[in-house]
């Protein structure tokens, strides 16, 4: 037996000898990583390889292979033309046993796929966007849907996942605010952890762990005027503190794989970013994963950047910088070879990028078990907990904004309900960007959620879309008009899309029935690539909320979107606001349980809301000198970060700081009395905030630093712990390092940033 593929042998001694038998081109090889969806075709039920994949076999291999699974527009991969779970899993197999048994050593391909809310494949679970399970702010439970992730992706061959997003939202005009947990960097921090730990599991080799990729590294949420990959105006202290802390604690807990992002961080593209990718990702922080470009993240250099001549110029910088993959960059291989035989490059670059890839296939043992397991595809993915996981996530991220009177929760013996707008009935555009076609029936909206939950009054459910997510046509305001006019609640769906066109045709505005036309329109507001100059309502939305309003009808309005809606007239006229996010296929059932009371809303906002996009930057954390208002209005937002409404109310007392006086390294101990004093069982997202009270660098006045969400029925009360030391009290200080100052400190807990109890505490001079 060849020594590498021995696996009682160490994992660096398998690499080396493996190294030491490839030629240049099988070395290049392994640095590539082609569309996975370009690799088979699938005709009458059959899956054939095609002739492109296997010359690629043949010149050199295949490193890896992007999106085999993948299905959306861009791959132009159907439901008729996509792969069953079973299927998916036969075409990996068949694909890994081509490339093991007609290349010369017989080295797997890593298959790479997106995962950023369940497996981006025809049949696996679609589960809320991240947005949304930031919002749940339940470690635990994110923690178990990254498991069941995993489970479903390894269960068709993806051994690697290009997720967590864990870049740090600065403005929501951004079209990929919805792929982000929040503004927050320790929240995002919490998540990154978890998410790592639920993908990766307690082995990579295990077949129900992928390996985790974190993006995009770094900055890529701060882009200039929300643009998509823009570039980011940040001073490196900002840097270190905040955008690149969830990345640094996702490293701490093993991540395997990281991805640059696009955007150029004062004048050097994160691509050819030397000081990020080396000097402080593997020096500092000593990671030694694969790093991997987003799609087209080379040529950009070339093209986009202008920082590169031309494209082999661009691969021996990214190369030089770090980069160890390109994906979706099949003339990578080409450059390098060609730089390594002209003398633009030296081999032993070369070789440091394919002992990370070769190692990290060992560590997932590829090697050992490179096969699928068909029948195992099918009993876990979708699986019933994992659908079930999907709705109780769904409705612990859904906020509740405004709750007038107490309107919600709904009764079903209430009367009439007219379900109203956009989004009530149209399954794609809850399920946010990065998702694959699915069936309908595997989707439920909320009008089906509202259906299902009077199942025994159908009659009482009357529905109108009234209008499109975008465009100017009021055709539908007629029949949406008389619904409304005809019962005793007005629910209003409205919101975005980032639904890409699927071409499952259109709803008619004026029947309210579904209908298939040869010339599909776009409702797509939001998702990557769609950024914004407005946080307000597209289309004629807003104008048919107003007309409704004149029926006098109680009034509640469903958002279903994927960044901040800043509608002034909706938040003092709606009797009820409940942001939904994108929340998934099983958001039609959160919502219904929110709404008739089945849950009580417990999710809180991560990101602020403002009350108009000219008060842009809103984020919560601000410098303290950043000013208190426009000439217009002060500068708060309307909804600020942490807020979030429930069924019940929740009280604060007793809030402790022991001892009061800590050293520098030493710790104190916060507690705080937490009762629900209202009359439902439900969950208290306790929010802790630190403020350094004086400072020899300029500070946030709050930062969040710990939190806890708690179950308490009635009348119960919980002391609520956490723990401040050196890690929630330091900061970088002049010197770029991260330093703990003597001095005074408040400590802030509560329901909200605004809504807090608060003690000082000292930390001592040692």
């Amino acid at each position: 037996m060849l020594l590498y593929k021995d696996s009682t042998k160490p994992i660096p001694e398998r690499v080396k000898h493996l190294l030491d038998l490839m030629t240049l081109e099988e070395k290049a090889g392994q640095l590539v990583q082609p569309f996975g969806w370009q690799t088979y075709e699938h005709i009458d039920g059959k899956v054939e390889l095609t002739e492109l994949f296997k010359s690629q076999v043949a010149n050199g291999g295949v490193g890896s292979l992007y999106g085999v699974l993948r299905a959306d527009p861009w791959t132009g991969v159907t439901l008729a033309s996509g792969l069953s779970p079973r299927q998916g899993a036969e075409a990996v197999n068949a694909i890994q046993r081509y490339a093991i048994e007609n290349s010369r050593l017989g080295i797997p391909i890593l298959i790479g796929e997106e995962c950023s809310h369940g497996h981006m494949a025809i049949g696996a679970t679609v589960y809320p966007v991240p947005l949304s399970l930031g919002s749940t702010w339940n470690v635990d439970l994110y923690r178990e849907m990254c498991r069941a992730v995993a489970r479903e992706t390894r269960s068709q061959g993806g051994a690697v996942t290009y997720s967590p997003v864990l870049d740090v939202v600065r403005d929501p005009r951004w079209g990929r605010t919805e792929e982000c947990f929040g503004e927050d960097a320790h929240l995002i921090s919490e998540m990154a952890v978890a998410s790592v730990e639920g993908l990766q599991g307690d082995r990579l080799d295990g077949q129900d762990s992928v390996a985790a990729t974190l993006k995009h590294f770094v900055g890529y949420g701060s882009s200039e005027g929300g643009r998509n990959a823009g570039p980011a105006h940040m001073g490196r202290r900002e840097l270190l503190e905040v955008d690149m802390l969830p990345f640094r604690k996702a490293v701490e807990a093993g991540a395997a794989s990281i991805m640059p992002a696009y955007n150029e961080i004062d004048g050097v593209p994160c691509t050819t970013n030397e000081e990020l990718l080396d000097d402080i990702l593997r020096g500092e922080w000593g990671f030694d994963g694969m790093v991997i470009t987003d799609c087209g993240a080379i040529d950009m250099l070339a093209s986009g950047h202008d920082v590169a001549a031309d494209g082999q110029d661009a691969a021996v910088q990214a190369i030089r910088a770090g980069i160890d993959m390109e994906m979706s960059g099949e003339m990578f291989g080409n450059h390098l070879v060609n730089a390594v035989r002209s003398g633009a490059l030296e081999e032993e670059v070369l070789n440091r990028a394919v002992d990370r890839v070769l190692t990290l296939k060992f560590r997932l043992g590829l090697f050992e078990s490179p096969y699928a397991d068909p029948d195992r595809a099918e009993q876990v993915i979708a699986s019933e907990e994992h659908v079930a996981l999907a709705r109780q996530l769904a409705a612990e991220g859904i906020v509740l904004l405004k709750n007038r009177n107490d309107i919600l929760p709904l009764s079903p013996k209430m009367g009439k309900i007219a379900v109203i707008g956009p989004n009530a009935d149209v399954g794609y555009n809850q399920l946010g960007d990065y998702t694959s076609p699915q069936p309908n029936s595997k989707v439920t909206t909320v009008l089906g959620g509202i259906r299902s939950k009077l199942a025994g009054t159908l009659e009482q459910v009357l529905y109108a879309p009234g209008c499109r997510i975008k465009g100017d046509s009021r055709e539908g305001f007629e029949l949406a008009l008389s619904c409304a006019e005809q019962a005793d609640t007005v629910v209003m769906v409205v919101g975005g899309s980032s639904a890409r066109d699927f071409g499952e045709g259109s709803i008619d505005l004026k029947t309210g029935a579904s209908k298939v036309t040869g010339n599909s329109e776009s409702d797509m507001d939001c998702g990557e690539g769609i950024d914004r100059m407005s946080l307000s309502l597209s289309g004629v939305q807003l104008e048919l909320i107003q007309e409704v309003h004149k029926l006098g009808k109680p009034l509640i309005v469903v958002y279903i979107n994927g960044r901040p809606i800043a509608e002034p007239w909706i938040d003092e006229h709606a009797d009820a606001i409940l942001e939904a996010w994108y929340p998934g296929q099983e958001g039609g059932h959160a919502v219904a349980d929110i709404l008739f009371g089945d849950a009580n809303p417990s999710g809180r906002l991560t990101i602020s809301i403002p009350k108009h996009v000219g008060q842009l930057p809103v984020y919560y954390n601000g410098k303290r000198s950043r000013g208190k208002r426009y000439l217009e209005a002060d500068s708060q937002p309307q909804y600020p970060f942490g807020f979030g409404l429930g069924y019940t109310e929740f009280g604060y007392a007793k809030l402790a700081v022991t001892p009061e006086i800590i050293g520098r390294d030493g710790e104190a101990k916060v507690t705080v009395e937490v009762t629900n004093i209202g009359s439902r069982a439900g969950a208290e997202v306790v929010q802790l905030y630190l403020t350094d009270v004086a400072s020899t660098v300029t500070r946030p006045a709050k930062e969040l630093k710990g939190f806890q969400k708690v179950f308490l029925e009635p009348g119960q009360s919980q002391v609520v712990e956490f723990a401040v030391g050196p890690e929630q009290l330091q900061y970088i200080g002049r010197d770029f390092k991260p330093v703990v100052e003597p001095g005074e400190f408040r400590v802030h807990v509560g329901k909200n940033v605004n809504d807090t109890l608060s003690a000082n505490f000292f930390v001592r001079e040692d």
